[in-house]
Formats: structure tokens, C-alpha cells, sequence
């Protein structure tokens, strides 16, 4: 018999860990399961294992709302967040709901039976099955597990030394004494770049253009300091508000008045090169004395107008953050360096540039970014018609018009990922209940405003977001289709507002009919599987 589940929670990581925890503190009649692609929990914190793999987040608030994160770093390394995840297994008993090597690759609604069809690969050999459920909740993250995002690189394959992507980073790759050139200047490459120039010989960071880099300290005084005084709880909220608000105050005054900010976050680069990563507000200070001080102090500013003063305004994309300076360190002692420039070909002794500049190395990691991928590539099909997430509106971020008793966590951009995961999955709950109210077997977000207008659903310049919006479904001009990408509202919308909207139809559907949403279309082949 075909294994029925009134929740399926696809994914154990971040987010699918804490969707259960949520599932079993809100809903604990609820008979759920966990389907994990992968041969082990984690997610993100367990398939990425380069060198000084990090959050880019703080743990205040990239943790979960139930679980204080109590460690005296505020920045935590991969092997520290993946034991937390562990943690949070083991404290809610998970173990026995969780399904290893089980790849959903396809979902099918019946408003007959009201339930999902699952069709599901196990392991290598892609054995093939099925279950049931009332209820998908998607925790799969926003991105491809099986590759990163590589572009074509002229001459690659002339290269006599080695090419990694940091999504494929293994125990295998050698570079301690030699010379790396690291290509990408997001989050990942920041990261890498100071822990690689440790043992390597010298490690060059070849960008295409600058990005904002921002240090910050490994540790939080205000929090240590909390947690010393209050109770491990009470501390944890306190520190995890005063990172939220502090996080959405920069980031609208970022918005409101982007040439001071900018300003500002070019000038503490300047003062970290400088070597003072003490300095105050009126800009670098320490400056060299004496002879040569001016020509020392020019080359600055142009080293940092070439490599550290971004085209666009600050939040147009993620800003990039720096541990206690260790970049600025890695580069004030020559250990490390910045080249700005366009890849001409790679070379049998590693790049030319197209400025004729060419780059010497025998390693070469790309740090290219990843290839977004929506609702982890499952196939979705409502009453026998597929389902293409770009014809659709986002329903407050988590749900989609016309397609029953389907969520998905998706995190904010300009904050930390669990925030946004852990409200979706309490919104889950709520509707699960409201649901039992009323008697209803399915919810079903429905687009009836003639006035809405489509928007893309990120609005974000970086190349890995662009490369991948059509594919991806829409938000809406208005509430409750609109994404605010602000904490606070979401925590107003999601926690505190009315579950029975006016938008979301709670209902039993008849057995004599299918219910087809707008946008969806007969499907007349096999689902792919993304």
C-alpha cells in the first residue's frame, strides 16, 4: 500500500529542520516524514566543505527562534552550524522521520482525493516510488545541489593545473605552497581568499567588477554580555531583535540615501588597507607621515576605486562580509591580492587578462556563484495539468495562486535566510489548524484582483539572481502578493494576521470535479525532473 503523510517536509536542512521542529511544537497530531535527496542532513552547512566555509549571516538570527545559538562567535565556521542543525535533530527526536537518499522529483494534485502524489528516486540506482500527502512543504532551498553556475571560459581546457568549483571542493584538493587565482568576488571568494592565503604560496581574487565588503568582528560583545546577565533565552531574543533591527536600519538607510552609505563603506575599506581598523567616522586615519606619504596614500585610493568601489548602490546586491579584517590582513601582507579585469583565455599557465596582464597559477577556483533552482526542480501537476511556477504570483512569499496545499520557505536577501523560514513555517501551522477548524482539506491562494500588477520576485541585480528570474514565479504589485523583504511585516502578516484572508480559499473540494488554476496548461508528456 501506498504510504500516506498528512506533511511532507522535503529537504533536512536549515530550513526543513526547523519546519519539522515547528510541525511538532504547533501541530503534534500530524503524521509528517522528511525526504532528503542527499545521504546526509545539513543542506547547505553539509554540502559546501571549502576552506573557511562560514555564515555570511549572524547566528543570532540565522539560527532558530527556538534554539539559542550560545556559542561566543557571532560568525560561525560550516562544521559549527552543522552541528547545530544535528543538535536540533536530536533535541526533537527527528531521527526517525527522516528519509535519506530520497529525491522527490515530481508532485501531482488530485482534488478528487485531495492529496499530493509523490514520485520519489531512491539513491544511485533512482528506484522509483510513490507516496501520499495532504500537505507539501518545500524546504529545499534556492539552488542546484548537483553543480554550481561555471561560465565558458575561453582556452580552459589548455589549463595544465587543476579547476574547482567550491561547491565540488573535496579533501582531495592540494594548495597549500601554491599559486591560486580564485575567480568571483561574492561571499564565497571573500571567504576563501583569506583562508587559502594561510598556507598557498599567494592567492589572487580575479573580479569582473567590485563588490561591498564589509568587516565585521567574529564575536558580539552586546551578546556575550546578555548572556553572561539573563537567562540563555531571554538573551538570545534580545541579541536576535537587536541584530533585526539594526540589519533593516541599514538597509533603508541604504535604500533612502545610497551615496553617503557608499561613501562611508568605501572609506572604512580605505582604513582597513590602511591598517587601521579602528577608524572613526571622519574617514581613514594613520595615513603614512613623511616622505612619500601622498604617492602611498594616492595608490590607496586607487587601488581601492579599481578593486573595492562598486557601479551599483549599496543593496542592489548582497553586501559581502569580512571576519575581523582577515581579507585587508591577508592583503596589507602581500599574502594575497586583488585583480579587476576581464578573463581574455585561460593559459596552459593559468589566465590572461584582457589587458594583457596575465595571472601565473596551479590552482584555479571558481567562485562563480550558483544556478537557482525553484522548489528544489520538482515537477508539479494540478488535476493533470502541469504547473510552470513563472505563470504564477507568489502568495506572501510562500505559496502559489491556483495550487492547493503547496508551500515553500523562501529567505529574505537582505537578511538572514532563517528569519523569513522560520515565520513561513509558523504561517504553515497556522493554516494547518485553521484548516482542522473548518473541515477543510485544502487551501488555496487565489488571484481575484483585477488591479494586480506582476513584478519579478527578487529584486536583485546580481548575475546568479538575473540568470534565473524566468524561471522563477512572480510577486504582485500589492498585499498579500508582495514581497517587503522587512522582517517586521512579515512578523505582523505571518503571526499575528488573519489566516482567512479573503485570498486563501479554505474548502473541501467536490469529488466530481478537477480544479485546473490559471496559467496552468494539459500536460501531455511526462513531468520533467528538473
Amino acid at each position: 500500500m501506498t504510504e500516506h503523510f498528512d506533511v511532507v517536509i522535503v529537504g533536512a536542512g536549515l530550513s526543513g529542520i526547523g519546519a519539522a521542529r515547528h510541525l511538532q511544537a504547533r501541530n503534534p497530531g500530524k503524521r509528517f516524514v522528511i525526504l532528503e535527496g542527499r545521504s546526509a542532513i545539513g543542506g547547505t552547512w553539509d554540502l559546501f566543505r571549502y576552506p573557511g566555509i562560514r555564515s555570511d549571516s549572524d547566528m543570532y538570527t540565522l539560527g532558530y527562534s527556538f534554539k539559542p545559538w550560545t556559542s561566543p562567535k557571532a560568525i560561525a565556521d560550516g562544521a559549527s552550524i552543522r552541528e547545530y542543525i544535528h543538535d536540533a535533530v536530536r533535541e526533537g527526536d527527528l531521527e526517525r522521520h527522516i528519509r535519506l537518499g530520497q529525491r522527490v522529483v515530481s508532485a501531482s494534485w488530485s482534488s478528487k482525493d485531495a492529496r499530493w502524489t509523490l514520485s520519489i528516486d531512491h539513491g544511485a540506482e533512482k528506484e522509483r516510488t510513490t507516496l501520499t500527502c495532504g500537505f507539501v512543504f518545500s524546504c529545499t532551498g534556492y539552488y542546484r545541489y548537483e553543480a554550481g553556475f561555471t561560465p565558458e571560459f575561453p582556452g580552459r581546457e589548455r589549463f595544465a593545473g587543476r579547476i574547482v568549483h567550491p561547491q565540488h571542493w573535496g579533501a582531495d584538493v592540494a594548495y597549500a605552497g601554491k599559486r591560486v587565482v580564485v575567480i568571483g568576488s561574492g561571499a564565497t571568494a571573500i571567504t576563501l581568499v583569506p583562508e587559502l592565503a594561510k598556507e598557498a604560496s599567494h592567492v589572487v581574487m580575479l573580479q569582473r567588477s567590485p563588490t561591498y565588503v564589509v568587516s565585521r568582528p567574529t564575536e558580539d560583545p552586546i551578546a556575550n554580555a546578555l548572556r553572561r546577565a539573563l537567562p540563555e533565552q531571554t538573551a538570545y531574543d534580545l541579541t536576535r531583535w537587536k541584530n533585526v533591527l539594526l540589519g533593516l536600519g541599514f538597509f533603508q538607510l541604504a535604500r533612502r540615501r545610497p551615496g553617503p552609505v557608499k561613501k562611508r563603506l568605501v572609506e572604512m575599506v580605505k582604513a582597513e588597507l590602511a591598517g587601521d581598523s579602528g577608524a572613526k567616522r571622519r574617514g581613514l586615519r594613520g595615513r603614512p607621515e613623511g616622505e612619500g606619504a601622498s604617492s602611498s596614500q594616492a595608490k590607496l585610493d586607487s587601488d581601492v576605486a579599481t578593486h573595492f568601489t562598486p557601479r551599483y548602490d549599496p543593496w542592489d546586491q548582497r553586501l559581502c562580509l569580512v571576519t575581523d579584517g582577515d581579507l585587508f590582513r591577508s592583503i596589507r601582507e602581500g599574502r594575497a591580492s586583488v585583480a579587476t579585469g576581464q578573463i581574455e583565455t585561460f593559459t596552459e599557465k593559468g589566465i590572461r587578462l584582457v589587458s594583457g596582464e596575465e595571472l601565473e597559477a596551479d590552482l584555479i577556483v571558481t567562485a562563480t556563484g550558483l544556478e537557482l533552482l525553484f522548489l528544489g526542480g520538482i515537477a508539479l501537476e494540478v488535476d493533470g495539468s502541469a504547473i510552470e511556477p513563472n505563470r504564477h504570483l507568489s502568495y506572501k512569499g510562500m505559496m502559489l495562486d491556483g495550487v492547493p496545499n503547496l508551500a515553500c520557505a523562501f529567505g529574505y536577501t537582505n537578511a538572514s535566510w532563517t528569519l523569513k523560514a522560520d515565520l513561513t513555517s509558523e504561517y504553515v501551522c497556522r493554516i494547518l489548524d485553521e484548516m482542522d477548524a473548518r473541515g477543510a482539506t485544502r487551501c488555496t491562494p487565489r488571484r481575484t484582483d483585477p488591479s494586480l500588477t506582476e513584478i519579478p520576485f527578487l529584486d536583485f541585480s546580481s548575475g546568479y539572481v538575473q540568470r534565473a528570474l524566468g524561471r522563477f514565479p512572480k510577486q504582485g504589485s500589492k498585499r498579500p502578493w508582495r514581497l517587503y523583504q522587512n522582517y517586521v511585516l512579515d512578523l505582523i502578516a505571518l503571526r499575528f494576521g488573519r489566516v482567512d484572508d479573503g485570498v486563501l480559499e479554505l474548502d473541501r473540494p467536490s469529488s466530481r470535479r478537477a480544479d485546473v488554476p490559471a496559467g496552468a496548461r494539459p500536460l501531455t508528456t511526462e513531468p520533467s525532473r528538473g
